[in-house]
């Protein structure tokens, strides 16, 4: 891994010719907030810059799929193209399974669902930045290789035997999935899922709503203090990342063992569940 400096160092020579257009779903803290300042500053603030998930651009209430086919549709309307599309949006519960009206569990949905659903939807402006020879590049900030956690065709959505902790890892292996699949039907666009890290962000606070979680806030503290980085720290990584090609660490296949027809499951299953018309 490179070091701090020379991340800073590269993300300073991006002068593109072009005025960028990004997207940064989850941006309003966070990993995506930092890097939405970050990339700005890098360019003289000559960047288009909507954040999703916020007032202080485009609002969406990004745990129901019709609500991103509708902000999809407004972006559409304001930006002609999308040169970087980051989906940083997270959620995290200890308790029992919390639906949304449209059936689907909410931390699921942050995880993966709503990160599929906006990718299919702002796959086109995508399409029309690579067209023109630009950047074009979509990252998903998760947990790419975080355990061989595997697939069960017949429990993609964890309807059944719910477990916080599945809810939280399953969609690790399904973005996994969700970056092949698109990467390999768009040639020419860059697909990243990448795991940034122990990062202090709000998010860590999400992990206290459940009591028994507090008694461990001591040795969450310890962790993030010897092992943590600050959110603009992995910012400047995650924005190499988005430059260049093969610049972070390749976790090969140890802990990406899909077969092909789980691939095909989780791929219909995505399909289906984040079908605006089934709900």
């Amino acid at each position: 891994m490179p070091s701090l400096a020379d991340a800073r160092a590269s993300n300073a020579t991006f002068k593109p010719t072009y005025t960028p257009v990004a997207v940064f779903v989850g941006g309003t803290s966070g990993v995506g907030e930092a890097m939405a300042k970050a990339l700005s500053s890098y360019i003289g603030g000559k960047l288009h810059l909507i954040i999703g998930v916020t007032r202080e651009f485009l609002h969406c209430d990004a745990y129901l799929m019709r609500n991103i086919v509708a902000t999809s549709e407004k972006l559409k309307s304001r930006v002609d193209k999308i040169n970087f599309l980051v989906l940083s949006a997270g959620y995290f519960r200890v308790t029992g399974r919390d639906e949304t009206d449209e059936g689907l569990d909410k931390m699921m949905v942050m995880r993966y669902y709503n990160r599929f659903k906006f990718a299919k939807q702002l796959l086109p402006l995508l399409k029309v930045a690579r067209d023109r020879g630009e950047d074009a590049q979509l990252m998903s900030v998760l947990g790419t290789g975080m355990i061989n956690i595997g697939v069960d065709r017949d429990n993609l959505g964890l309807r059944k035997n719910y477990r916080c902790w599945k809810a939280a890892m399953k969609p690790c292996v399904y973005n996994d999935v969700m970056i092949e699949e698109f990467a390999k039907q768009n040639p020419g666009i860059g697909f990243t899922h990448i795991y940034p890290g122990i990062v202090e962000t709000p998010a860590v606070e999400q992990l206290y709503t459940w009591w028994p979680m507090r008694l461990l806030a001591p040795l969450i503290w310890l962790q993030l203090y010897f092992t943590g980085v600050s959110a603009e720290e992995c910012a400047e990584y995650m924005l190499r990342m988005e430059q260049e090609d093969n610049y972070g660490n390749d976790i090969g296949s140890q802990y990406y063992s899909i077969s092909e027809e789980d691939k095909k499951a989780v791929w219909a299953h995505s399909m289906v569940e984040t079908d605006v018309s089934s709900s």
